[in-house]
């Protein structure tokens, strides 16, 4: 029984001259969250409209529920659900409105969707929103919305495109918090993100693209741990970071960091250890642009 919800193999795509992706290979098993980081225009979006099948690719294969994404383009629609970067909801509509109404375009009878519309109002945290129009909701009532909607009739695998940009952090966490329990039912989530620290937070498995290329794949601490053990930041009067490196956090290491530049800066600067984040991951992933394999 095969235990990927996607599988993609050689995968390539450009648009006129530009090529975005070049030979992409993806490995998503089933039930799991895996998020794919990248610097914008990278070709985050372009991947995952072609995993829902919105982008036909160049090159490569590409199985999605063990379907192929060309040649089985329905069976693989009827498998995913999609929430892109803006929310796809009618502002002139209640948020009950909203979902009785993609109940009933998804085939569901009158009263099986306002069964699943009360189901995911509580679910989302809706229910006292229920009877507003969507046009006076924040945009993280929004956000949870339109996620609900997607979510109207159950399907193996989510794709969420940069599902909290916007958001402020209250917001963003009772998402986050909604990915989890989604994850914990049985749903492979995909998610594309410019949060660094949601992927470290969410994510079973993180994939790290740029010119095209996957230039590193594995768990946000595998990712870390080849930026070092430790990382020595050197700050200014002001708090600011002036300078950074990795080091396996031996005293022997920190001496000789120390001995290096103390006679390049003032009195002022201050020395301190910390652990590598998924900032430091990124930046050196995306900055070098080496092919690393974990």
């Amino acid at each position: 029984m095969n235990q990927l919800a996607i599988e993609v193999k050689g995968l390539q795509k450009k648009f006129g001259g530009k090529i975005v992706l070049d030979g992409i290979d993806l490995a998503v098993p089933k039930g799991k969250i895996f998020a794919l980081l990248g610097p914008n225009g990278a070709g985050k979006t372009t991947f995952i409209n072609i995993l829902s099948t919105l982008i036909v690719p160049d090159a490569g294969t590409v199985k999605v529920a063990g379907y192929d994404i060309v040649g089985n383009k329905e069976e693989v629609k009827s498998s995913i659900s999609l929430t892109g970067q803006f929310a796809a909801v009618d502002e002139m509509l209640t948020a009950t409105g909203n979902l009785r109404m993609m109940g009933r375009l998804s085939g569901l009878s009158s009263s099986e969707s306002r069964i699943r519309t009360t189901e995911l109002l509580k679910y989302f945290d809706l229910v006292e929103a229920a009877n507003r129009r969507v046009k006076t909701f924040s945009g993280g009532m929004r956000r949870r919305l339109d996620l609900a909607i997607s979510l109207v009739v159950g399907r193996a695998i989510l794709f969420l495109d940069e599902p909290t940009t916007g958001l402020d952090t209250r917001s963003r966490q009772l998402l986050w918090d909604i990915v989890l329990k989604l994850a914990a039912s049985g749903i492979t989530i995909f998610l594309t993100t410019q949060y660094l620290e949601e992927a470290d937070q969410l994510a079973d498995e993180i994939a790290v693209i740029a010119n095209g290329h996957v230039v590193a794949q594995g768990s946000a601490e595998e990712l870390k741990s080849r930026i070092g053990g430790e990382v020595i930041e050197f700050r200014n009067e002001k708090d600011q970071i002036i300078r950074e490196f990795p080091t396996d956090g031996s005293i022997h290491e920190l001496k000789r960091v120390l001995d290096r530049y103390r006679g390049n800066y003032t009195d002022g600067v201050r020395v301190s250890i910390r652990r590598p984040t998924m900032d430091d991951v990124f930046l050196d992933l995306t900055m070098n642009k080496q092919e690393v394999s974990l």
